[in-house]
């Protein structure tokens, strides 16, 4: 079970402390917290989190990884973001490219979507053909822009969707040890 599990410890109806019950649900016997007073239940369910594989389109089709501010190596990674009430994953992805970048996009077509349980997500990704000044938002320390036969995969959860997109362009990806440049 993910760690995220256990970060809720009481009912939010009635304050009990939950506990991990088993009970039959349509699939059959499932684990899950539960609040023994109420019956409320705690789905703990992926949250989405939006992805963009970003093609500067007027920077000869470079491609943009940044670093977060809050990430202590020095690895580079896609533009992604979590998906908002009421917006398709279509409109939450152009909207994070822009907040984060300031880039407009121009296109978008899906990569595919990925299990991150280590982080109890499901990623959405996208190719996102961009173009504009590159502006970076507080969240983010800096960018850079890599050739498709330049740039590098690792193996967790965004790492898959850009080494799909390089298989899909011709491109055998390489991946970095992500453990040795931490």
């Amino acid at each position: 079970m993910s760690a995220r599990l256990y970060e809720t410890r009481f009912c939010p109806h009635c304050a009990s402390a939950l506990a991990l019950l088993t009970e039959i649900e349509d699939g059959g016997a499932k684990a899950r917290l539960r609040c023994p007073a109420c019956g409320w239940t705690h789905w703990n369910n992926p949250t989405p989190v939006l992805a963009a594989v970003i093609e500067c389109v007027d920077r000869d089709g470079q491609i943009l990884l940044a670093r977060n501010a809050a990430w202590t190596g020095k690895l580079f990674g896609l533009i992604t973001g979590f998906m908002e009430a009421g917006e398709t994953p279509e409109e939450g992805i152009r909207r994070e490219v822009g907040e984060e970048t300031a880039l407009t996009v121009d296109s978008l077509a899906l990569i595919g979507v990925y299990d991150f349980q280590r982080m109890n997500q499901i990623i959405i990704a996208y190719h996102a053909q961009a173009r504009g000044d590159i502006v970076l938002s507080p969240e983010l320390a800096e960018y850079r822009l890599f050739t498709p036969v330049s740039v590098r995969c690792w193996r967790a959860g965004t790492g898959f969707a850009l080494a799909d997109w390089l298989r899909g362009r011709g491109h055998e990806p390489q991946f970095i040890d992500v453990s040795a440049r931490a």
